[in-house]
């Protein structure tokens, strides 16, 4: 795990995480095949919103499990959350939106979302 930081587009959201991108995913759902994003999972405890809490818009689908949070300005949902399987509160980070990240060098799982 190493820290990094992220952010929307416009910069309105901001927040620091620690996460292990050697564990991406890309998903084939309706929704993320749509937005395109390289996700990593991390604890909550270890994700810090630095700026934009009162920016941020959610939206859920399918089973509402999931709080996809986007920024209200340039729409960019750069995090979600939601609970693991064991019920650790978990963040999903749009690893498209770490500073310093080059996505290219990233070798991501595909998981099957569609079919869930």
């Amino acid at each position: 795990m190493a820290q990094y930081q992220g952010s929307c587009h416009c910069g309105r959201v901001a927040y620091e995480v620690e996460a292990d991108l050697g564990q991406t995913i890309t998903c084939n759902c309706s929704y993320c095949q749509r937005r395109g994003s390289i996700l990593a999972f991390s604890p909550a405890s270890v994700f810090t919103l630095t700026k934009g809490e009162d920016a941020l818009t959610e939206y859920r689908f399918n089973t509402q499990k999931i709080q996809h949070l986007f920024c209200e300005t340039c729409g960019i949902e750069s995090f979600a959350k939601a609970t693991g399987p064991d019920g650790t509160p978990m963040v999903a980070v749009n690893v498209r939106c770490l500073v310093g990240v080059e996505p290219g060098d990233l070798s991501p799982t595909q998981y099957d979302g569609r079919s869930r």
